[in-house]
């Protein structure tokens, strides 16, 4: 915790030039990287030159006029910020003919700046203000010539930002970071000289209605009060500041929690912050509110029965009762009918202790989690090929990339800043290969579009991949060096035979994957011979039955082509939720131990077991949809989930209702009554990321700190709130397991003793360094930003011949469309958190998009309720009829549970890993008038299972 200073400006971006510059600023002598601005040189020097157009998030522009230095040997008065260093220059930074031009250039902004600085919401946090004190300025000879400004009202329409543009300086930042920080060039510059002003669009739109995505780069960048946040207006100017790990999706954002009092203020990005560089998207930079929503549960409830109100009760009550329900389980039916879910969402101190709860103080592997419904296939096809479960490069290799391969992910919504990141290097020249069935954001937006895009037939993505292979071996394309000296060539001998019959060739498979034959030649031929190759993938290429498959056809390709273990290639998966990762890392899945070993191997197993002071079962536990499987059959009676939404979330919800019901002790740690609860007996709420200290490890393998932003509002009354590891561990004491952390800080070092990977791993060392990747295999390794640099860590890179097999999951007369689902920029996930913020001003629904010729077969219009209906249930849900889907392809996002979109995804899943084919659902899409009976009956149901019975006292 620290008191609340801005982090420092430099004024423009770092050179990342390995040369040097000596040169001469205010008598100093100061070196710094050839490409340097003299701007940043004399911040790192310790001069500060008046600024307002530059911040070092956006490159130079050089339009204010207010860093003009003097320079020996040159004319006039240069602006600091577009002047480059030399060797040995020499600067002046003050002078009194300077500090007269200074001034008169700050008149002028400030005769046209509505001067209410004694009630402006940015008095004392405005850069406007100090920049006038910096130059000395005392009185304004000119009258406010903002009256053009006055005429446009403030723009109120963002539900987390006004703004107002009688206070706008028109220096451009916002409009830059727009376009260079963000990439998606919403805002613009109208008008000339005093009339100019800032617009969100057309005269027409504001900030709501504009193609404006609340990043926050905008409000970042402003000088002024001009854009600013609703919340400092109402709370005030922050007075401290917590560095902490945003708990969205995977690309794990840092952020600095600015605090006053103990009310949050507001969220700003960190810049550096390794995996997010100073950016951030709509939810993490403003959908915070949810940690103090109404709706929070923050006492522990029990109840008999799923059909009785809850009861809030004291946690030593609840904790007695959990125990008493679970060993009673445990007594009469074994060990082998209880079992835990761990969450994706929590840290991995927490995720680590519920599958040691589940293993040493149940006593069964019966562990699963998330993970493996989204990505288990990841972890199975790259440990196979690759030797390891995770991706191969961090973020920043992209910004070496000269081809891009995106297959079944869309980074711009469900990866937004990294999705920044991959267009500012699209703009820089990279090329662009789309494999989606629906048109991506990235295919065509402004400043970038894809030389390929590829709309297969859901299902198809290994038969795509193995025409894309095809082209490569059969026209000599392959890196045969690279192949010879890192892959086992045998294997690959195989694997080429395999791919080069005709039958995989993109003319024979063109009728099963939809794809002009030409499209498919020519973006193989470009990802082979385009320089560095990078593929980035998402749950579209693992949520199918043939998930794993795809994976390790995707690490086929990457060997075939030499695309491993330098910067700008790799094979990348886009993990979905913050801690997918690390959820996977600690040991959540019922045949494997943190790190990825296998639970039937002794010697890794004896070494728990002497740590833990227990025996462990040798044997593999159940996996979620094998616990709801053994429920209806009746062995299975207990289960403890932590932060986890399966209702929602899992596919086949009938058969996830079905099964929770069947279950006699259900236990759910979480924030709010989610949809699982309304079959859960005991309720333990849970902390929000703000109110713990722990990490995250996102989509690149980066480890990072999450710290305590506030006291967790579950508190007992006398000893504060719990923390979520501090909640597992009172249940465990209460199950006799004699537990005895004193913080999670310790239980990372019982991870870092367990976990090879983790060995160099601790709070201090990630205090000290800011990040660590994994594997980080010692006290003195600083971890490993990109794997498989001289060899596979298997050893020889494998090649695995993938047969593309049709999903069982078909359309046909009675179901003649393939749904495909995913998200959407504004909400996350299931959407409990992001649901209850105001988020929902941009996504209040579930709608279902339908190509237009699907909608007018079916006498469909934009905006019609329709019943969406498979082979496993219906709903209803309002049809956006776009050409974004093509023709016989319907698409939904999950966000919401009024649609319930799983309750039509089916029990299909991945060969492997049992991994959901939510991805190919067979339905058909008819006009509604009403909500389905399903819908009816369960919306009754929820609001009988969320009655809370009001004590006495109240």
């Amino acid at each position: 915790m620290t008191t609340y200073r801005p982090q420092d400006d430099y004024g423009t971006p770092p050179s990342l030039s390995t040369d040097s510059v000596t040169l001469t600023i205010d008598g100093r002598s100061v070196t710094v990287p050839a490409g340097t601005s003299v701007m940043r040189a004399a911040a790192v020097s310790g001069s500060s030159i008046p600024k307002l157009c530059a911040t070092d998030n956006v490159q130079a522009f050089g339009s204010c006029r207010l860093c003009l230095v003097e320079v020996d040997g040159l004319r006039g008065y240069p602006a600091s910020c577009t002047t480059l260093v030399a060797g040995g220059m020499n600067v002046r930074t003050q002078s009194p003919a300077l500090e007269k031009l200074r001034r008169g250039v700050m008149e002028l902004y400030i005769s046209d700046h509505l001067l209410d600085c004694l009630t402006c919401s940015a008095n004392g946090d405005c850069e406007l203000q100090d920049q006038a004190a910096a130059v000395g300025l005392r009185d304004v000879r000119y009258g406010y010539e903002g009256a053009n400004h006055l005429k446009q009202p403030t723009d109120t329409s963002n539900p987390y930002f006004d703004f107002d543009p009688s206070k706008c300086i028109v220096c451009s930042r916002c409009v830059r970071a727009c376009d260079e920080v963000q990439g998606t060039f919403a805002l613009t510059i109208d008008g000339r000289g005093f009339a100019s002003m800032v617009s969100a669009g057309t005269s027409s739109d504001n900030f709501l209605s504009s193609e404006c995505v609340s990043c926050g780069a905008c409000v970042q960048a402003c000088p002024t009060a001009t854009l600013n946040e609703k919340a400092i207006k109402l709370i005030g100017k922050p007075e401290r500041s917590v560095v902490t790990t945003c708990a969205y999706c995977g690309v794990g954002c840092t952020f600095r929690a600015e605090m006053r009092g103990e009310q949050l203020v507001r969220m700003v990005p960190w810049k550096d912050g390794k995996a997010n560089h100073g950016h951030s998207c709509v939810k993490g930079r403003f959908a915070w509110g949810y940690a103090n929503h109404a709706e929070r549960i923050t006492k522990p409830m029990i109840r008999e029965k799923i059909t009785d109100p809850w009861r809030e009760v004291s946690w030593d009550e609840a904790l007695t009762y959990a125990a008493t329900k679970l060993n009673a389980i445990r007594d009469q039916h074994g060990p082998g009918a209880l079992g835990g879910i761990t969450s994706s969402r929590c840290t991995n101190e927490e995720t680590f202790l519920v599958q040691k709860l589940v293993r040493a103080g149940f006593g069964t592997n019966n562990v699963d989690t998330c993970a493996r419904v989204c990505h288990s296939p990841t972890g199975y096809g790259l440990k196979t090929t690759f030797g390891t479960s995770a991706g191969t490069q961090d973020f920043d290799s992209v910004m070496f990339s000269d081809v891009l391969l995106v297959i079944g992910a869309n980074p711009t919504d469900a990866h937004p800043v990294f999705g920044s990141k991959m267009k500012q290097r699209l703009r820089q020249g990279a090329k662009l290969i789309v494999i989606d069935p629906r048109r991506i954001d990235l295919v065509k937006s402004p400043h970038i579009e894809a030389a390929y895009h590829l709309p297969l037939q859901p299902g198809t993505n290994v038969a795509v991949l193995t025409a894309l292979a095809h082209v490569i071996v059969t026209e000599g394309l392959a890196d045969e060096d690279f192949i010879r000296t890192r892959c086992d060539w045998d294997e690959y001998q195989e694997w080429a035979d395999f791919v080069s019959n005709e039958r995989h060739s993109p003319e024979k498979l063109e009728a099963v994957t939809r794809v002009p034959a030409a499209d498919l030649r020519g973006a193989a031929r470009l990802f082979a011979t385009g320089g560095n190759g990078a593929i980035y993938y998402g749950l579209g290429v693992t949520e199918h039955s043939q998930g794993s498959s795809t994976v390790m056809a995707i690490a086929n390709l990457a060997m075939a082509t030499g695309n491993i273990g330098r910067p700008g290639v790799g094979v990348n998966p886009l993990r979905g939720q913050n801690n997918v990762q690390g959820s996977c890392d600690m040991g959540s899945f019922p045949h494997e131990l943190p790190g990825y070993r296998h639970i039937s191997d002794t010697e890794v197993r004896t070494q728990f077991e002497e740590d833990w002071g227990v025996t462990l079962d040798p044997e593999p536990g159940l996996r979620i949809p094998n616990m709801l499987d053994a429920a209806l059959d009746g062995t299975f009676k207990g289960l403890y989930i932590q932060g986890e939404d399966i209702l929602q979330s899992d596919p086949d919800t009938r058969h996830v209702a079905a099964g929770l019901a069947a279950m006699e002790c259900v236990i759910v740690h979480d924030l709010f009554l989610n949809e699982t609860a309304n079959y859960a007996h005991i309720f333990l709420p849970g902390s929000t990321f703000l109110e713990k200290t722990g990490t995250f490890t996102n989509a690149e393998r980066r480890i990072q700190m999450v710290r305590k932003v506030m006291e967790p509002a579950n508190t007992d009354g006398v000893k504060g709130g719990y923390e979520d590891w501090q909640v597992t561990q009172l249940l465990a004491n209460a199950l006799g397991c004699d537990w005895q952390y004193t913080s999670s800080a310790q239980i990372m070092q019982e991870i870092a003793r367990l976990t090879p990977t983790f060995a160099g791993v601790s709070h201090h060392r990630l205090d000290m360094h800011g990040s660590l990747q994994w594997p980080v295999t010692g006290e003195d390794h600083l971890g490993s930003p990109i794997m498989h640099v001289d060899a596979f860590v298997r050893g020889k890179g494998k090649f695995m011949v993938t047969e593309y097999i049709p999903t069982d999951e078909r359309s046909g007369p009675r179901y003649p469309l393939l749904l495909t689902t995913g998200r959407i920029l504004s909400q996350y996930n299931v959407g409990a958190q992001t649901r209850r913020t105001a988020n929902t001003a941009w996504h209040p629904e579930d709608r279902l998009e339908i190509h237009p010729t699907d909608a007018e077969n079916r006498g469909l219009k934009d905006g019609d309720w329709v019943k969406l209906a498979s082979r496993a249930g219906e709903t209803t849900l309002r049809a956006l009829v776009t050409d974004r889907v093509a023709p016989g392809v319907v698409y939904t996002t999950f966000h919401h549970p009024d649609t319930q979109a799983n309750v039509v995804t089916t029990d299909f899943s991945d060969w492997a890993t049992n991994c959901p084919e939510y991805k190919v659902t067979a339905v058909q899409v008819t006009p509604s008038h009403a909500p389905t009976g399903w819908q009816d009956d369960y919306r009754a149901h929820t609001e009988a299972s969320r009655r809370i019975e009001v004590s006495g006292d109240d």
